[in-house]
């Protein structure tokens, strides 16, 4: 067994970014409370929407659409499209969380932006140390679970006196901890392009499509992006470099042995 020393560091750095997250996206249940609350669902089903779909975009959406009269069916539909994303996350976090039982349950229901953005970044800046990933994964993920439920319920509860929770900076603290994440990643020029183009697909679709829909389609360009870099980066089959050695063991187009790089015999 590896040694780890007295101190771990980077256990210790973990916690602090989970929780970080965790604060910071746990505070705009409060927004979310008093959203759902003014549009016409109850504290009980405000709460209700938190505990059991956790998910901040699928019930802010949820929300919007009963607040403009829609039916059931067209608010758990738009909810759902929206909370597809998290199947992808799944299937990322999966080989890294290796659950079981009970406890790969638990792991679907806080499968969320922020859980898989702390868990996948460890593997970034510590590849060699899996455990870290599932530590910031389920720290990131049960503490914005706790927070934005009790936010949630402090939200629907003084929701009147509260009036619109955006000019407090909930929403915006959210996003800062986001590009927080995001940040470090972005050290090539590759990912900046990848993430610059999600951004303009993002930012262009707002206004023509549906509440979910431009998160979906920019990370859809981003990951076909993403595969076409490595594609391009690539050396195809064939390439001189990638020749086979000589039966002798030396890579392919070494001289014969005996025989000096200008043709001159040792």
């Amino acid at each position: 067994m590896r040694a780890r020393p007295a101190t771990d560091t980077a256990r210790g750095a973990v916690w602090r970014q989970s929780l970080s997250v965790a604060i910071a996206t746990g505070a705009y249940g409060i927004s979310f409370g008093a959203v759902s609350v003014a549009a016409g669902l109850s504290i009980a089903q405000t709460c209700a929407l938190s505990l059991l779909m956790f998910s901040g975009g699928s019930q802010f959406a949820f929300a919007g659409v009963a607040a403009s009269g829609g039916g059931p069916l067209t608010a758990v539909t738009t909810a759902a499209l929206i909370g597809a994303r998290n199947g992808f996350y799944g299937l990322q976090m999966a080989p890294i969380l290796r659950t079981r039982g009970l406890r790969r349950l638990a792991a679907v229901h806080v499968t969320i932006d922020e859980s898989t953005a702390v868990g996948s970044a460890q593997t970034v800046t510590h590849p060699d140390r899996p455990e870290l990933a599932r530590l910031g994964f389920w720290i990131t993920g049960i503490g914005v679970f706790l927070f934005w439920n009790l936010a949630t319920a402090l939200g629907a509860v003084i929701g009147e006196v509260l009036g619109d929770p955006r000019r407090y900076g909930f929403d915006a603290a959210a996003a800062a901890a986001f590009l927080a994440l995001l940040w470090p990643r972005l050290r090539d020029a590759d990912a900046r392009w990848i993430g610059l183009t999600a951004v303009v697909v993002a930012l262009g679709s707002v206004p023509f499509a549906p509440a979910g829909v431009p998160v979906l389609a920019a990370g859809t360009v981003a990951l076909a992006a993403a595969w076409w870099a490595s594609r391009a980066h690539a050396r195809p089959p064939g390439h001189p470099d990638q020749a086979a050695p000589d039966p002798d063991g030396k890579p392919a187009g070494s001289p014969p042995a005996g025989v000096t790089a200008t043709g001159e015999h040792s």
